[in-house]
């Protein structure tokens, strides 16, 4: 009898549990609320997100344009003209690109950790950006004056504020734990997350800072420094690898595994601030024929006998030199696509390969430039073709690395059915290694047949997008060759249901 009158009692019990359960999370929730509407209304990161993207990456991009504006005289020989290039604007370009990288890799990381915003750390962002978008004028600065350490100070300075800014938008995030991942809320180490994220931050800044106080004593030495800046995370790594192997004990993981170089960067941001980069090349390639190939009324009126057409009809190699730039850049934009249309998570090393990747697209309006600038058949004509196409074969053998590293951990970071012995691992890697092959193919070529090297050039923009239209054709065939020469027994067509078959079984 007492068992029976016991098991109402019991549960009554657990019901009155489960609903002061439910009543402590719906205050707790009540609580976060008030508190996110004490300290002013918050709102998602997203749009925030989206305009620092696009406003990183045409920074990044607008800084060649002192490059591809570089005057070079008729009676210039541009082998002389590139060595100086090389050496100063094109090797800033590509550090001053690659550090911008750096802090738009940092933004990234330090947006996955704060999930929301309110009024004071947009207006935080928008400092940053400010800061951000006068980068270009400082590195106009330094490489117009290299041996000057006026326009490394300036870059320094900017580099190093925006450092502080971040740090201030972490202690700031870090005072209101609404705003940030929920995983990070509920933890009992904010202050471990807060240290640790700000030891990571204030490295470049720091980085800067001696760099600026090298550039009075030696110049050269603040370039290093600030080259170190684009390697800083590997670096660090290293180090930690070998001071754990020095001392025999075990590597402790960093306590926000957000900020490893082996954790995954947002996949999402990487594509957009990429499509940002790749537009804007594309754009400014127009820029140049809006301004320098738009004939005077007057030179119409006089030398052509008022004939528009006539008048045009002299600026030919300048729209084929166009036409033949976009349809690079959107073949390389088209292949980017491909590629991380089948990538599922993207490391910190791939986005180093993107970000090299992305700023040798950002030199083919100068190659653009180069292409044109100079009379056919000429010396200066040869060399700017070559050095176009080694502008076209390091954009592109950037995207077959992110591949290769991808392929590296290809069970986290690709779809199965581009891994090895994937149904489209070959496609995939054909579509990947054709403008690398072909850009080189064409530098040889037109080292042999110099006579012809703007013909061959020309074909080769000509025939490579015919080449993406029958490419899956063309792999097949070549594979089917090769089971006929080596593997004569597996020479036997396929169905497609078998070809299905095996992909539901892969």
């Amino acid at each position: 009898m007492e068992e029976i009158i016991e098991h109402p009692v019991a549960d009554g019990m657990e019901e009155r549990k489960r609903s002061e359960t439910s009543s402590f999370l719906k205050s707790l929730s009540e609580h976060r609320s008030t508190q996110s509407n004490t300290h002013g209304s918050t709102q998602s990161s997203q749009r925030l997100l989206a305009y620092s993207d696009a406003l990183i990456s045409i920074i990044a991009t607008v800084m060649i344009l002192p490059v591809a504006h570089t005057k070079i005289g008729e009676d210039e020989e541009l082998k002389e003209s590139v060595q100086v290039l090389l050496t100063t604007k094109i090797g800033v370009y590509l550090m001053t690109f690659l550090i911008v990288t750096v802090a738009w890799a940092a933004h990234v990381r330090l947006f996955q950790v704060i999930v929301r915003i309110d009024d004071c750390l947009a207006l935080l962002n928008l400092a940053c950006m400010m800061l951000i978008t006068f980068l270009p004028y400082t590195f106009s600065l330094m490489a117009t004056f290299p041996e000057n350490h006026l326009g490394i100070l300036l870059f320094c300075g900017c580099v190093m504020v925006i450092g502080l800014i971040q740090a201030l938008v972490v202690v700031y995030a870090f005072s209101r734990p609404f705003l940030l991942k929920e995983q990070i809320q509920t933890s009992e180490d904010l202050k471990v997350y807060k240290h640790h994220i700000l030891q990571v931050i204030l490295k470049v800044p720091v980085m800067c800072f001696l760099a600026s106080i090298f550039s009075f004593i030696f110049l050269q030495l603040s370039y290093v420094l600030l080259a170190m800046v684009i390697f800083l995370p590997y670096i660090s790594q290293f180090l930690k690898w070998c001071r754990s192997k020095a001392t025999g004990e075990e590597e402790t993981p960093d306590p926000d595994t957000l900020y490893q170089a082996s954790e995954p960067l947002s996949k999402e941001r990487l594509e957009a601030f990429s499509d940002g980069v790749y537009a804007i090349v594309a754009t400014l390639l127009i820029l140049d024929i809006c301004e320098d190939n738009v004939p005077d009324r007057e030179t119409v009126k006089t030398v052509y006998n008022g004939s528009l057409v006539s008048a045009l009809s002299d600026y030919g190699p300048e729209y084929l030199a166009y036409f033949g730039s976009f349809v690079t850049v959107g073949l390389l934009w088209f292949v980017h696509h491909s590629l991380f249309l089948h990538v599922t998570k993207t490391t910190r090393f791939m986005g180093l390969l993107n970000a090299f990747s992305l700023a040798f697209v950002g030199g083919l309006p100068l190659a653009y430039q180069l292409t044109h600038e100079f009379p056919r058949n000429s010396n200066n004509e040869l060399e700017a073709i070559q050095v176009s196409c080694v502008i076209i074969f390091f954009a592109g053998i950037n995207q077959l690395g992110i591949w290769v590293v991808a392929l590296y951990s290809e069970q986290e970071t690709l779809h199965r059915y581009v891994r090895y012995a994937g149904r489209d691992h070959i496609f995939m890697l054909a579509k990947l290694a054709l403008y690398p092959c072909v850009a080189l193919g064409t530098f040889f070529l037109t080292c042999i047949l110099s006579q012809f090297s703007a013909s061959i050039f020309h074909l080769m923009e000509i025939t490579v997008p015919l080449a993406f239209l029958v490419l899956r054709l063309l792999v097949r065939v070549a594979l089917a060759g090769l089971r006929l020469v080596f593997c004569p027994e597996r020479a036997i067509p396929r169905t497609v249901l078998e070809e299905e078959q095996d992909a539901l079984v892969a």
